[in-house]
């Protein structure tokens, strides 16, 4: 006979032995819910916390534990052992607009760690209105490509619908808006056309815009005043957006264009950005102080205002750079015809030498024809002059620098891409440090093959973000590693109001990096650009991974990245 206690006992195994049956062990349902396990990495959160070793679960397309998960398991696991684990870095300044179209594997970036690709910088690829899209199709240069869409938010979608590597976001250019309303004229709009660009702010704010870009030393965006910046990005406050500018100067009129960009972002009511901040020319370097001041100044007061850089001491734009804006007026035939008259070429020649207030001039900033590398051609003819400088072609040729550039711009029917040595090396380091300063590359994301191959970028296309992490935090010790990866991830995506993206943390989507700090290292040089960086092993976009063990994988699960504003009506966006 059993007695009750052995049988109370007997009952209880039993139970419990069913329950064990019926329930999955903790094993097989983390199984179920892992597709990847990042493990045995340092983590680097992107909130400037320090590294702690952690292993990273993702699920899906998001982040679903961060944490020691030795007895979990996964679908496909990765090693980080000895390496560093990060969000995704963030792009401040991208070109890669066109670069996308033609090849959507951003391989340029995407092998630095960088999954998200922010474009917008005074000109973006929408609104189009039949004229710009007829531009665009005859301005092609080594590439072509379809012009299917028509708003900034369809260009976006055509990115994501083609496929890309990285994520895609962007602002609405403001010189894009003028454009469209305006052309290419000097002058200031009617009440009517500030209403329609101001129109075409709200649309672009609803489909998801970011803000405002503006490029301000350009033309026709030089031809804009303070009041019809400040009336568009009253519209762009409205659905939380931001406005972010390269400035009317960097050079001589520097500090007066910090402070109108500070004008702008408290009537309009709104954050503000300086594009890639630097101070151009030597004798302006000693200006970099008081430009910090004014920014920390706004910033004691209330006023979001932050800054990006790349982190070099050239910069890279055109031979428009160096000639008055009034010339450009109309667009590029306009200006190339007026370069044919002997009479403006004279007078034109004669403002490229002389110092001046009124607009920028990076052929002085840069101190010298041989300080000008000419970098990108059109015209197969001229395709080997790339890589020398405006001195030597102005020597080869017999003219002078200012009539050989004008002749070049006529001759290729282009601006003429082109790199400007003209910042300090210091300023570059104490930017760096700068709490409220993230990076860009103020460049395309290309493949080192191809057409790509016809023209000679700027080595910051290849390397800005590697070069942060190799140069500046290993080498220099600029900045810790930790502070690095919050400026180059959990920064940015808080400027511009991103809520799941830029931190490694449960819930975000998962934008990962695993890079060895001790082996991270650019390549690229102003000689030679085309060079990948090397030291990033993986990298994973929304849960996929598209770097493997250093090698692209071919995935493209990149989407477009909303503002705030999208799909919202004004006052109602978050």
């Amino acid at each position: 006979m059993i007695c009750r206690t052995c049988l109370a006992l007997a009952c209880l195994v039993c139970c419990s032995t069913l329950a064990a049956a019926e329930k999955p062990n903790s094993n097989n349902a983390a199984a179920d819910r892992y597709d990847i396990i990042v493990r045995g990495g340092t983590v680097y959160d992107g909130t400037g916390a320090p590294g702690v070793k952690a292993d990273v679960a993702i699920a899906g397309d998001r982040i679903a534990k961060i944490g020691d998960l030795a007895g979990a398991q996964a679908k496909q696991e990765i090693d980080a052992s000895g390496k560093a684990v990060s969000p995704g870095f963030i792009n401040m300044l991208s070109w890669a607009t066109v670069s996308l179209l033609v090849d959507g594997r951003s391989q340029a970036d995407i092998r630095q760690g960088v999954t998200l690709e922010v474009m917008g910088e005074g000109f973006s690829m929408g609104p189009l209105n039949p004229r710009m899209k007829k531009d665009l199709l005859q301005r092609q240069g080594d590439f072509t490509y379809d012009v299917p869409w028509t708003t900034l938010g369809e260009y976006l979608e055509h990115l994501e619908r083609r496929g890309v590597s990285c994520n895609v976001a962007s602002f609405l250019g403001a010189t894009s808006v003028r454009i469209h309303v305006l052309g290419y004229e000097d002058r200031k709009p009617t009440a009517k056309e500030l209403d329609e660009m101001r129109e075409l702010v709200h649309q672009a704010m609803q489909e998801g815009a970011l803000g405002i870009g503006s490029s301000l030393i350009y033309a026709p965006a030089f031809y804009a005043d303070t009041d019809e910046l400040i009336a568009l990005c009253e519209v762009a406050a409205q659905y939380d957006g931001m406005y972010i500018s390269h400035m009317r100067s960097e050079g001589n009129q520097l500090l007066e264009a910090v402070e109108e960009l500070i004008r702008i972002s408290k009537e309009a009511g709104l954050p503000a950005e300086i594009y890639h901040l630097k101070a151009a020319g030597e004798d302006n370097w000693h200006k970099r102080d008081d430009v910090v001041e004014l920014v920390e100044t706004a910033r004691a007061n209330g006023q979001r205002i932050t800054a990006d850089m790349y982190v070099y001491t050239a910069g890279s734009t055109g031979l428009n750079g160096a000639m008055p804006p009034w010339v450009q007026e109309g667009g590029l035939q306009r200006w190339i015809e007026r370069l044919r008259d002997p009479e403006i070429r004279k007078q034109v020649a004669e403002e490229m030498r002389t110092e001046t207030d009124e607009w920028e001039n990076l052929l002085l900033a840069a101190g010298t024809p041989k300080n000008v590398l000419l970098v990108g051609f059109d015209n197969p003819q001229l395709k080997h002059l790339t890589g020398q400088t405006l001195a030597e072609v102005s020597e080869r040729r017999g003219t002078p620098p200012e009539e050989t550039a004008m002749d070049l711009v006529i001759e290729d029917g282009s601006r003429v891409d082109t790199v400007y040595f003209m910042m300090d090396e210091e300023d570059v380091k104490k930017n760096i440090a700068l709490p409220w300063v993230s990076f860009c590359s103020d460049a395309g994301s290309p493949t080192a093959e191809g057409a790509f191959l016809l023209s000679q970028p700027h080595p910051r296309t290849y390397g800005n973000f590697a070069r942060v992490l190799g140069k500046y935090v290993r080498d220099e010790q600029v900045i810790s590693l930790e502070e690095a990866v919050r400026k180059l991830s959990g920064l940015p995506a808080a400027n511009l109001g991103l809520k799941d993206r830029g931190l490694l943390k449960p819930g975000y989507l998962a934008d990962v990096v695993v890079f060895d700090p001790a082996a991270i290292q650019d390549h690229a040089t102003y000689e030679s650009p085309h060079q990948y960086a090397t030291g990033v092993d993986h990298v994973l976009v929304n849960g996929v991974p598209v770097l493997r063990d250093g090698e692209h994988t071919g995935a493209k699960p990149g989407r477009a990245v909303w503002g705030p504003g999208r799909d919202k009506k004004a006052g109602t966006a978050r």
